[in-house]
């Protein structure tokens, strides 16, 4: 008789990062409301996350390496509506022809192609948007008015923000030289975009900051310049950064000791090997934080904090000749191996792994008077595990805030699907939690005319474990004590995966009938 094995997270199901869209959904299905929705909530919201891990009889091996799957949750007038579409990247095109993984990813091989020499590889070195993978699964964020599915290399995709059709692809390599670049880049009030990514100047490598001027006519790509930048701290070893801050006066950049190879990466292209063999954890070395001038674009200042490993800053800003920088942070770099597919499977048997995510959001002070490398400790904003957060965006991005929402990133806890509310003045933590329910990045929507920093709703995907694979609904919650207003439910007709980060569109007021 077969014993079971005893689960060491029982509350927590894995699975639903395992899953593997089937059937695409073009026509919107309706919504099953429950709760009131508020009427002044009008708009879409778009998501972005990881949608196959499976292309015919092959396997992906890393999360991030799954095949791109675009949500979209349309809230009008009472009513919601869901569709999901696979981002036609090349990468997809490519493994959908071959029925096999024909192109190599963050951490999957790819079958060898006879049709490519060593020539070709070579080649590729001098064109990385072309010869690496464009599977942009990350993040989704507004040009204007054109939405971009963007990851970390230099191919972003155009979508159709209502249709999910894939429109066009642009290589940033050719506007503004970037080998890559953070997959979150920042919106300004005026409609400007600002990212930081690798670009080589004058034939050394340097950390740059891209600017891409908000026009209502024109190509904002086009007009795009870089505005700072500075030299890594190791030349041939620059540090891994998934985000990066900016405040009125400065723009943020945290040199963790997670760096990517530069000889690593000529080898691995060579050798057809995936890119996450290039990344090293120097555990030995502090944190480097990076103030860059936004008036010159040249390095202001540099601080030193413990040895930590981040994917998400929070927020920062500058009060009382003091810049805070708010991130979530964990003590070294094993996040990224626990999102391998084997790890993410045997979780249930590894005694580990929640260390592995024991992530936790902190706060550096960075006194602007102080002198070169002056090391600053990190002070502890909630004691429990935060990912992907969101702030009151719009209005408080690089300003003195008090708010902001995550998900939980503890697999251990009673209840590890959670959206959580930390209050960084009062340390005062809020939390809606639903059994074996799992939501994904919480976005802040603020109410008309809203007076309060958190007047308003959060809104978020949620899936759920075990069964209720083929479910997917979005919950919404008042912001102010996070209590469910309403939700629609939908009946998906494949499994529903969990995403990741999306952006939120609001649709204007209907002008009032004369």
């Amino acid at each position: 008789m077969a014993v079971c094995e005893e689960k060491l997270y029982p509350n927590c199901d894995s699975g639903v990062w395992l899953r593997s869209c089937e059937e695409e959904v073009t026509e919107p299905l309706e919504g099953i409301i429950t709760g009131s929705l508020p009427p002044w909530l009008r708009g879409t919201l778009l998501r972005n996350g990881p949608g196959s891990l499976k292309v015919g009889s092959m396997r992906f091996k890393h999360l991030f390496d799954s095949s791109a799957l675009l949500h979209r949750f349309s809230i009008q007038d009472g009513s919601v509506t869901y569709q999901c579409r696979f981002l036609r990247s090349n990468t997809l095109k490519k493994n959908l022809a071959a029925n096999r993984i024909v192109v190599t990813e963050f951490g999957t091989k790819s079958v060898p192609d006879p049709c490519h020499t060593i020539f070709d590889r070579v080649a590729g070195l001098f064109k990385p948007g072309e010869s690496m993978s464009d599977n942009a699964m990350i993040s989704l964020y507004p040009f204007g008015d054109e939405i971009y599915a963007f990851t970390e290399g230099p191919i972003i995709h155009r979508i159709d923000p209502v249709t999910l059709d894939t429109l066009e692809r642009k290589n940033m390599m050719d506007c503004v030289a970037l080998v890559n670049h953070t997959s979150h880049p920042h919106v300004m009030p005026n409609g400007d975009v600002y990212n930081v990514g690798m670009s080589v100047v004058k034939g050394r490598l340097r950390h740059v900051v891209v600017k891409f001027p908000y026009t209502e006519k024109g190509d904002m790509f086009e007009r795009a310049h870089v505005v700072g930048s500075m030299k890594p701290r190791w030349s041939l070893h620059p540090a891994y950064m998934h985000t990066f801050g900016i405040t009125e006066n400065y723009f943020v950049i945290v040199e963790q000791p997670l760096s990517v190879s530069v000889c690593g990466i000529v080898r691995t292209q060579l050798a057809n090997e995936p890119l996450a063999s290039t990344l090293h954890w120097y555990p030995n070395y502090d944190t480097h934080v990076v103030l860059l001038s936004r008036k010159n674009g040249k390095e202001v200042k540099r601080y030193r904090t413990e040895t930590l490993f981040f994917l998400h800053i929070i927020n920062c800003y500058e009060q009382d000749e003091t810049l805070v920088v708010d991130l979530c942070t964990y003590k070294d770099a094993k996040a990224l191996d626990a999102m391998y597919i084997q790890a993410i499977e045997t979780m249930q048997s590894n005694a580990e792994y929640a260390e592995w995510f024991r992530g936790r959001p902190k706060r550096l002070r960075l006194p602007l008077k102080a002198g070169r490398l002056h090391k600053v400790k990190p002070t502890l904003l909630a004691e429990l595990g935060c990912e992907t957060p969101r702030i009151h965006y719009d209005v408080y991005n690089g300003l003195p805030y008090r708010y902001f929402y995550a998900i939980s990133s503890d697999v251990d806890a009673e209840n590890p699907g959670c959206i959580i509310k930390v209050d960084t003045h009062t340390g005062e933590i809020r939390t809606w939690c639903e059994r074996n329910c799992y939501p994904s990045e919480p976005v802040f929507v603020p109410a008309p005319d809203a007076k309060e920093e958190d007047d308003g709703v959060v809104i978020s995907a949620v899936v759920w474990g075990g069964a209720r694979s083929h479910e997917t609904a979005l919950v919404v919650l008042e912001a102010r004590g996070l209590r469910e207003l309403a939700r629609a439910h939908f009946a998906t007709p494949s499994p529903a995966p969990k995403c990741l980060h999306g952006w939120f569109l609001p649709q204007p007021p209907s002008p009032c009938p004369l």
